[in-house]
């Protein structure tokens, strides 16, 4: 039932190192994809100030659950339903969001898809943190990444390491500002945008 990640482990402090400040001033954060659940007892019980939302596909909430089971934490609600092209979304508002090794695995629509419902439960000013392998100008930071990205389009022609410059156009198309871009280990970025504002 209680599935594991090793590359949670792996990715996790330096993941930390980022978010601590990116989320200093946000209370309440949606993350989208939660996987095992590791990332999101981990992060709520060294940032106790943050009320955490787990979010998944059905078939993830029992692992979810069940590190939610022995963590015993009361910052990590129980985990949301969320298909980022079938689900509605929350109504509950949040001013911070988190994914991790999302994108590159979800077809092209369900990117467009999530960014489209980050612009919708970001409140003013909120936090959308984005960790994961990005290529720039359509090319790759590593040979590395490229041979991930050939796996990835040989299991799923949809799937794939995007383009950062893609992603910003489609962040700015739904309110969202380019912030930061952190560099992180084994060739993976972490990508912080905010929600604009209103006038």
């Amino acid at each position: 039932m209680k599935q594991y990640s090793e590359a949670c482990d792996q990715n996790r402090d330096p993941i930390l190192s980022v978010i601590c400040r990116e989320f200093a001033n946000s209370r309440r954060i949606l993350e989208i994809g939660s996987g095992t659940g590791q990332h999101a007892v981990y992060f709520a019980r060294q940032l106790p100030h943050l009320a955490w939302q787990p979010s998944d596909v059905a078939s993830s909430h029992a692992s979810i659950n069940a590190w939610r089971a022995e963590a015993g934490l009361d910052n990590v609600a129980a985990p949301l339903e969320l298909d980022v092209l079938q689900d509605d979304w929350p109504a509950t508002r949040y001013d911070g969001v988190f994914s991790a090794n999302t994108c590159h695995i979800m077809s092209w629509q369900a990117v467009r898809a999530m960014f489209s419902g980050v612009g919708e439960v970001l409140e003013a000013g909120g936090i959308f943190c984005l960790y994961g392998p990005f290529n720039y100008h359509g090319g790759y930071t590593s040979e590395s990444n490229a041979r991930f990205d050939a796996f990835l389009k040989s299991r799923d022609p949809d799937s794939g390491i995007r383009d950062f410059e893609q992603l910003d156009r489609l962040a700015g198309e739904h309110g969202l500002q380019f912030r930061h871009d952190h560099e992180m280990p084994v060739n993976n970025r972490l990508l912080v945008w905010s929600k604009r504002q209103r006038n």
